[in-house]
């Protein structure tokens, strides 16, 4: 795997990072996103979202080995996709969009783009671990 494909795919994780929590939240003012999942997107839940963005961010300028940092990556994106999908599975993305079309956005995209980036972390682990035999 070429690692200038691997670079642009940590980048982009942060950026979809930052962009999804700080847009979307208003720079963390909008309340509606916290009402609707008051344990994992608090303030304090988004916020940790922009740290893992910066954690991609920091690995995306690492040119050694990265697999066993894709692999952790991995089961960090698994836990927000179940979050993601134990939310989404009691139907309140009506009501998200109801409250607040960014609050909408935010619900409907977050777990998707979750899954996205865990199977890119997955296919880094997979990849390196398969060069490194």
């Amino acid at each position: 795997m070429k690692a200038s494909t691997i670079k642009t795919g940590f980048i982009a994780a942060a950026v979809m990072n930052f962009a999804g929590v700080l847009i979307l939240s208003r720079g963390f003012t909008n309340s509606a996103i916290n009402l609707l999942d008051p344990v994992v997107m608090s303030n304090f839940g988004l916020l940790m979202i922009v740290v893992w963005g910066l954690a991609f961010l920091g690995a995306a300028m690492i040119e050694a080995n990265l697999k066993w940092l894709a692999a952790a990556f991995v089961v960090e994106k698994l836990v927000y996709v179940i979050s993601w999908w134990r939310w989404f599975s009691v139907d309140k993305i009506a009501l998200a969009y109801e409250l607040d079309m960014f609050a909408g956005g935010f619900y409907t995209i977050y777990g998707l783009n979750d899954l996205i980036f865990m199977l890119f972390f997955a296919w880094v682990f997979v990849c390196q671990y398969a060069d490194a035999q």
